[in-house]
């Protein structure tokens, strides 16, 4: 048994609005509030998708899924309807609190120390002549 963060009031009133139902067209999604647990767990704790715990899947299917909801436009849906509920608010995400991953920072392993041209030209003459 899963430990879940939203509780089914809350699960109700996404449900509907989740793709991969068994009503609708095409591929039937995995568990879709296992799956909105992991983006959950991503958007709380602002860990890199690989740091994802397997509990939840493979990171990499988790989030092609993720990307292709955005893309849908699930989560907009999915905030205006719960919104509304006071319970939400810890799930809430503010940019002032999580900190970025350095790997999203663009951080290639500490500032890289190149010589000045001064030093360059005051070095050894590369020819005897």
């Amino acid at each position: 048994m899963h430990r879940f963060v939203l509780t089914n009031a809350q699960w109700a009133k996404m449900q509907p609005l989740c793709l991969g139902k068994p009503t609708d067209p095409g591929r039937i999604g995995g568990d879709n509030r296992l799956f909105l647990e992991a983006v959950l767990w991503i958007a709380r704790r602002g860990s890199p998708w690989r740091d994802l715990p397997p509990t939840f899947g493979n990171w990499n299917t988790v989030f092609k899924r993720y990307r292709d909801w955005v893309k849908a436009g699930v989560f907009k849906r999915i905030f205006d309807v719960v919104s509304d509920d006071p319970d939400m608010e810890f799930a809430m995400v503010d940019a002032t609190i999580v900190k970025v991953h350095r790997h999203a920072q663009g951080a290639k392993g500490g500032p890289e120390i190149r010589p000045s041209v001064s030093r360059r030209a005051a070095g050894p003459p590369k020819s005897s002549r």
